[in-house]
């Protein structure tokens, strides 16, 4: 909006400068223009110098002191006009005009005005279709970097030190490509970066640019699609024409997923053939230029089992590089990094930090850290504390306080026992998560209160004790609530929609039930580390099969429901005393917790 207010700008005050040049023109050259009578008057009172005679106008100069011109429209001359100048002894000339450029101007002008209407429309219609400028629309969008322009290094890029250590070949090889290949080996044309979203993928990339210090040409998949046919495969022509004339550089094509994706997956979702074609130009050009000329082709990409496969093979995709969540070592690496930018207190101990954000990405961190200052600026500290990042923590986990939502007293004590009943179960189940905090301040979209569990290490390994402790966990609130009020309620849904998921994972995918034998029955799952399969994706099992494992999946959670309230029935007034508590303080932190349910008893039911 800023840019056009100018150009109106300019163009108002280009408007004036003409309008006041012509007005000086018109002043320098005193021009006036008369009725035919006024200069026949002026011719016989011997007032007129000279005469000029042209197709249309007549113009005459006036003698001292009146030295001024004068201009006649006639729309003709009158016969005996020549004798009258004789008699008067007033020299005339005659001019012959020249209209070719008059004319020519009055044909073009017109033409250029309406070219010059068609282009601003046609390109502010290309600009709200994302398609830039028309004459360079087959011409690739690739963002061009140099070192100093990506700003980052490997020392910018923490919590993923094997993929660093596979980037240092192609860093080494991109600094000196002939003393890498002495011995006959070859740099992988094309690396791709597999991992979730928010692991640090693009800034791998960008940190392998910054560390060879070659030209960087960033782009994106979805960049090559237009809707002219023929535009993508243009346009990766293009690409790697450039790289080729600054070669060596490094090539990096985000969410491959959107240009790359397998020919002929969905022949229900109508032709593909401009992305095919734009995919088949890659494949074409990845195979047409050398290795060893210095280009190196980066991917990233949170799809690949949606690629098609011939990306995949030797020769084009050759390496793969998973970029994988961090662990606690690399979180704290992570951490590190970030909390390069804020002013930390002397209490902020970023080991616990990093333990208590079990399964965040470095996206995830790099919020927490920003939340963290913005909580302690909010407050108008001088430096960022621990109770700020545990604020920043629970906003990101549970949302944001929505203390305007009151909540009725009988509400209250349902919550508060519910959320009581969470924490019980876990402190008297061995093995549980740790109960860092409960509250009954409603927070986000729907959750009229919570329970912060988190893990104090990394596990990459579950046993089925430790699945049927995490469901009996889950199913505490629905268990307090029976237990104390005798009737049910709607605040328990997310809890039994995680715990059946977890059931029917048991069921399904890890083999742990023993009617149903070691035998998995999930299907083939669709996304790349999804989490979960739904009940849908099963895989090709009869009728009687389907009602066993549905059999399974309720036996499983209803035992873990009996055995939860078994916990709560036989530590009942420890539950009655922390809900009291929890109605009073609306929030109790890890030492509260700790001091009310510490004594507990534990059924054999948990115990096994």
């Amino acid at each position: 909006m800023e840019n056009r207010h100018w150009h109106v700008g300019y163009w108002i005050i280009a408007i004036m400068l003409l309008l006041l040049f012509q007005e000086m023109l018109q002043t320098y050259r005193s021009v006036e223009t008369v009725p035919y009578s006024a200069f026949e008057q002026a011719l016989a009172q011997g007032k007129v110098a000279e005469v000029t005679i042209g197709e249309q106008v007549i113009t005459g100069k006036l003698k001292a002191p009146e030295d001024r011109t004068i201009a006649i429209a006639a729309a003709r001359v009158e016969p005996d006009l020549a004798e009258r100048l004789d008699r008067y002894g007033v020299p005339y000339t005659r001019v012959v005009e020249n209209t070719f450029l008059r004319d020519l101007i009055s044909w073009v002008a017109p033409a250029l005005v309406f070219f010059a209407v068609w282009y601003f429309l046609f390109r502010r219609f290309a600009e709200k279709q994302g398609m830039g400028s028309f004459m360079s629309i087959g011409k690739s969008r690739a963002k061009v970097l140099v070192e100093k322009d990506t700003g980052v290094t490997f020392s910018d890029v923490a919590g993923v030190d094997e993929a660093k250590a596979e980037l240092q070949e192609t860093v080494a090889f991109l600094k000196d490509p002939k003393s890498y290949g002495r011995l006959g080996a070859r740099m992988p044309k094309g690396v791709l970066l597999v991992g979730p979203p928010g692991t640090g993928k693009t800034l791998l990339a960008k940190a392998v640019a910054g560390e060879a210090g070659v030209p960087f040409f960033f782009i994106s998949g979805s960049d090559f699609v237009e809707m002219f046919v023929g535009v993508g495969a243009a346009r990766v022509r293009d690409l790697f024409e450039q790289a080729r004339n600054q070669a060596p550089c490094i090539i990096f094509i985000d969410e491959l997923d959107a240009l790359g994706r397998a020919r002929g997956a969905f022949p229900g979702m109508g032709g593909h053939d401009e992305k095919e074609q734009t995919l088949n130009q890659l494949l074409v050009e990845m195979d047409g230029f050398d290795s060893s000329a210095g280009i190196v082709i980066l991917a990233a990409t949170n799809r690949p089992e949606i690629l098609d496969p011939a990306l995949l093979r030797p020769g084009r995709f050759d390496r793969q590089v998973v970029v994988d969540r961090p662990d606690k070592i690399g979180r704290r690496q992570i951490l590190e990094v970030h909390a390069r930018r804020i002013t930390l207190a002397p209490d902020v101990d970023l080991d616990k930090v990093a333990a208590m954000t079990t399964g965040f990405a470095g996206a995830d961190l790099a919020n927490l850290v920003n939340e963290a200052a913005l909580f302690a600026t909010r407050r108008g500290a001088d430096a960022v504390t621990m109770e700020d990042f545990t604020a920043a923590f629970e906003r990101i986990v549970a949302g944001a306080e929505k203390r305007s939502r009151v909540l009725s007293a009988e509400e209250r004590r349902v919550v508060a026992y519910h959320e009581i009943g969470h924490a019980l179960v876990a402190r008297a189940v061995p093995g549980a998560d740790p109960v860092h905090k409960i509250s009954i301040i409603p927070r986000g979209i729907g959750a009229l209160g919570y329970t912060l569990q988190r893990p104090s290490e990394d596990r990459y390994l579950t046993t089925k004790e430790d699945l049927m402790r995490r469901i009996m966990v889950l199913l505490g609130g629905r268990a307090a609530e029976i237990l104390v009020f005798g009737h049910l309620s709607t605040g328990a849904a997310d809890d039994l929609a995680r715990a059946t998921q977890i059931a029917r994972d048991m069921v399904t995918r890890y083999g742990m039930d023993e009617d149903l034998g070691f035998v998995t029955f999930a299907g083939q799952r669709s996304r790349f580390l999804e989490a979960h399969l739904s009940p849908d994706e099963l895989g090709a099992v009869s009728e009687e099969v389907r009602r066993k494992i549905d059999t399974a999946v309720r036996e499983i959670v209803m035992n873990a429901f009996a055995c939860a309230r078994r916990i709560l029935k036989t530590n009942q007034e420890a539950l009655e005393a922390a809900a009291s508590a929890l109605l009073t303080q609306e929030t109790l932190e890890e030492a509260d917790v700790e001091r009310l349910l510490s004594a507990l008893s534990t059924p054999e039911c948990a115990k096994a």
